[in-house]
């Protein structure tokens, strides 16, 4: 089995778990836009050798939203691989949560395990909870876990608006450069161009948070 599908937060209905088998393939990209608040919980087990699963997601706050996102990933057997990268703009007074767990069992040797959740603030009200984690009971693994919360780089900016880069467009640029490689991992090339032309739109609105 193959399955890849991009959800919307607050739109879609997201299926709550996933178990894949022996050579499965998983590649889910979640989508909250501006508007939208909620919680949204995902468990993967692996439960066959060499099944694959990417869990990404691209989160855009900009006013008062409250979002949580939780993900559980459980390794049951050897030899197989999972990624995780959450990307996360949050503006105004809004407060993102993302809660990930990776579990490796102990017979689970040769996994690959990878988990990242990097946020940018565009307010100095905004607030992000961020807590990656690692279970690890096997001792033949790869497995890294990290979490960032920064604000646009104001060195780049200057760069950009010496160059004669406009202060919004360079935001904009920045925004843009800091969400697409989650856009990158989506591999259907008509919905990336979809997708990126969606989120694109609203970044230009978030220029002046």
């Amino acid at each position: 089995m193959k399955f890849s599908k991009t959800y919307f937060v607050g739109c879609d209905e997201i299926p709550q778990s996933f178990e894949l088998a022996q050579g499965d393939s998983l590649a889910i990209t979640l989508i909250a836009l501006p508007g939208v608040s909620g919680e949204t919980a995902v468990k993967v087990i692996l439960a066959g050798e060499g099944a694959q699963a990417c869990i990404n997601g691209i989160y855009l706050c900009s006013s008062s939203e409250r979002l949580k996102f939780s993900t559980d990933i459980e390794h049951k057997v050897p030899g197989c691989l999972s990624t995780q990268l959450f990307k996360g703009l949050v503006g105004g007074t809004a407060v993102a949560d993302f809660y990930g767990k990776i579990i490796v069992a102990p017979d689970a040797q040769k996994t690959e395990a990878y988990q990242a959740n990097h946020n940018i603030l565009l307010s100095d009200n905004a607030k992000v909870n961020t807590k990656p984690q690692l279970e690890i009971y096997a001792d033949d693994v790869k497995c890294s876990h990290g979490a960032t919360v920064g604000k646009l780089n104001e060195e780049e900016q200057f760069y950009m608006r010496s160059r004669g880069i406009p202060e919004a467009e360079a935001r904009y640029l920045q925004m843009v450069s800091f969400i697409s490689p989650v856009l990158d991992a989506v591999e259907d090339q008509e919905e990336k161009e979809k997708l990126a032309q969606l989120l694109h739109e609203e970044l230009r609105k978030l220029e002046t948070l």
